[in-house]
């Protein structure tokens, strides 16, 4: 069983979507701190003027507060709009706009539940069935070192692999997790270009603009594009 754990973020990039469509179970690191400035409310999408931001407001956000105890503010108008008038002659805009509109509109506002409710939508809109959990609804020894809690995790859920994104390589050694049993392994993603409203391709952007610019099909070719190592 393959397992992955990372921070909630706000519709982010296909790599990603890459690390969850690699493992069994993807666990919402939510009893961690903040990150202030990132990309846990916020992301870029692509308008007739370039890459553009949107942003929902995170009232009390502090990085001395943990993303657990964080809410998304209920106004997202501003952020709708934006993506609406950014996408709305997209080729997938009917389909896909309501499902950003019933994330970003969730009842239960805890950042992490908006963000999983957007995960699932995107997965079954796909046709893909994954499994998602969140850290702060689990026991386990959170004084512990960030790799050992990891581990643990792994354990708890009896997964022999541990995935992580390619930035890990920086944080974790393969010998390390292979002393506790596990398999690390890294999401190498390939190169993803499809057609945009803009002459030149930008990269990287929110999944939101791959999403109205492909069929589901391209979009799942596209969240395969990547190597385990």
């Amino acid at each position: 069983m393959k397992l992955a754990v990372m921070q909630p973020y706000l519709f982010p990039y296909i790599g990603y979507f890459q690390l969850i469509h690699a493992v069994d179970l993807f666990l919402i690191y939510d009893d961690v701190a903040y990150i202030k400035q990132g990309y846990i409310n916020r992301n870029n999408i692509l308008s007739p003027n370039g890459a553009t931001r949107f942003t929902i407001p995170v009232p009390g956000a502090s990085s001395n507060k943990l993303i657990a105890d964080l809410e998304f503010s209920k106004d997202v108008k501003k952020a709708l709009k934006t993506i609406e008038q950014s996408y709305s002659k997209a080729p997938y805009f009917k389909a896909v706009f309501p499902i950003i509109q019933r994330a970003l509109e969730f009842d239960e506002r805890s950042i992490a539940s908006v963000c999983q409710k957007s995960f699932k939508d995107i997965f079954s809109y796909l046709g893909i069935e994954k499994q998602f959990k969140k850290t702060s609804e689990l026991e386990y020894d959170r004084s512990a070192a960030a790799r050992d809690r990891l581990i643990t995790l792994c354990h708890q859920f009896e997964a022999d692999c541990y995935v992580n994104a390619p930035g890990g390589r920086k944080l974790y050694e393969k010998d390390d997790f292979a002393e506790s049993g596990l398999d690390l392994k890294f999401v190498d993603p390939m190169a993803v270009e499809y057609p945009q409203c803009g002459s030149q391709f930008v990269p990287n952007l929110s999944i939101i603009d791959v999403l109205m610019n492909c069929s589901r099909d391209q979009v799942i070719e596209y969240m395969k594009r990547y190597e385990l190592n």
